[in-house]
């Protein structure tokens, strides 16, 4: 399959308040193992985390193609470095207005996070300002030189042969 990187993760929303699923994690945090808790199912903190674990029960992660589907996700919260200046895209699919009735309760993954313990909240809505002003500043920057490219363009006149000798190069 596809390498599938998630980011802003801390963003996702889930239906439901955030008093009910706040008390389906409590219900889950409970379960542990009896003689070593150390070693019975973990309960992960982080909105990354939280959604990777989501998607493994979604997925057989106990069978070799499974585990390979598994290995090639990756979760996110914010956009870190390599995935920043990459292409991303939206899966119109799962978009909230498609989803959940506009009467229906929902709740942010990294507010949940949040209240169970996660403490990096801060940090990632910083790192995520300072991001979006680069991100912003390279978008005015390309946006201008496609505008100069296009200006550049209508202005070229050319005469018949020169565009005879574009068509047949395949540039027409």
């Amino acid at each position: 399959g596809q390498q599938v990187v998630c980011v802003r993760t801390e963003d996702i929303n889930i239906s439901g308040s955030l008093y009910r699923n706040k008390l389906k994690y409590a219900n889950f945090r409970r379960k542990h193992m009896n003689t070593n808790p150390r070693q019975g199912p973990f309960h992960y903190r982080s909105p990354a985390k939280i959604l990777w674990r989501t998607i493994r029960g979604m997925v057989p992660h106990k069978t070799a193609r499974g585990a390979a589907a598994l290995d090639k996700l990756k979760t996110f919260e914010g956009i870190p470095h390599p995935y920043d200046r990459k292409k991303r895209m939206v899966v119109p699919s799962c978009l909230k207005v498609l989803r959940l009735r506009p009467e229906r309760r929902f709740c942010r993954l990294g507010d949940l996070s949040k209240e169970v313990g996660w403490k990096h909240g801060a940090l990632i809505q910083r790192l995520e300002s300072q991001r979006k002003v680069k991100s912003e500043a390279f978008y005015k920057k390309k946006t201008a030189s496609l505008r100069a490219k296009n200006e550049a363009k209508k202005a070229v006149k050319l005469s018949a042969d020169e565009v005879k000798v574009l068509e047949t190069a395949g540039y027409a």
